[in-house]
Order: structure tokens, then sequence, then C-alpha cells
């Protein structure tokens, strides 16, 4: 179980720095889009301050996963992400939910591994 936690929170810290890194060094050209995913990613990107959020969460929380300093709280912070990028890969670009579905598991198995560290937030 232990060496599973450490490959899984590895490859998503490394899957998450390699996206959020190649998204503010423009390392990457931008992907053309269709249909209503094209009208999604445009009023994304009209927001001006979602997407820059977005990476700058899964930059900290990546370096967390590889550095394996604050696991915890990175699991916290990336679940809304992964959440939204199931969604959107579910119901907008199909071709992606493979890796959206590891992400997304992979996210609630380090939760689960780490479950001691959340039973305080159900405490009435």
């Amino acid at each position: 179980m232990k060496i599973a936690i450490i490959i899984i929170r590895v490859l998503i810290g490394v899957l998450f720095l390699f996206t959020s890194i190649g998204f503010f060094l423009k390392l990457f050209p931008e992907p053309e889009f269709t249909g209503n995913f094209k009208a999604f990613q445009l009023g994304l990107i009209a927001s001006n301050y979602l997407i820059p959020l977005a990476k700058s969460v899964e930059l900290l929380c990546g370096l967390a996963f590889v550095t394996n300093r604050y696991v915890t709280l990175a699991n916290i912070l990336i679940l809304p992400v992964t959440v939204n990028i199931l969604f959107i890969n579910f119901f907008l670009s199909p071709e992606g939910i493979p890796l959206a579905l590891f992400v997304f598991f992979g996210n609630l198995f380090l939760i689960y591994s780490h479950w001691k560290n959340y039973k305080g937030l159900f405490v009435a």
C-alpha cells in the first residue's frame, strides 16, 4: 500500500507540475477546440483569472505531492480542480476521460490513504 501511495502521489504531482509549468511558460501550442468545449474555453479565458488561478493551485499542489510536504492540504485544495477536470472531460471532451479518471480517483485514493488527518473535519 505504501508503494502505491508513493507512485500515485508522484505521478499526479508530476502531471500537475507538467501542465502548470507548461501553461505559465507557454511551452506548448494552444490546442484547437471545437463545439461546446470551445465556447466553454473562451468563457474561461474571458474571465482573465480562473485559468491562472487553477494552474497556480495545480503548481502548488504538484510541488506538495512531489516533495511529500503538506499532502493533506494539497489533497483538499486540488479536489475541486480534479472534479472539474472530470466533469469537463465527461461532458465536453470525452477523449480525455481516462486521464481525468486517473487524476480524480488518484486524488480520492490519496485522501483515503491520509484519512486520519481529515477525521477532525467531520466532527460536529
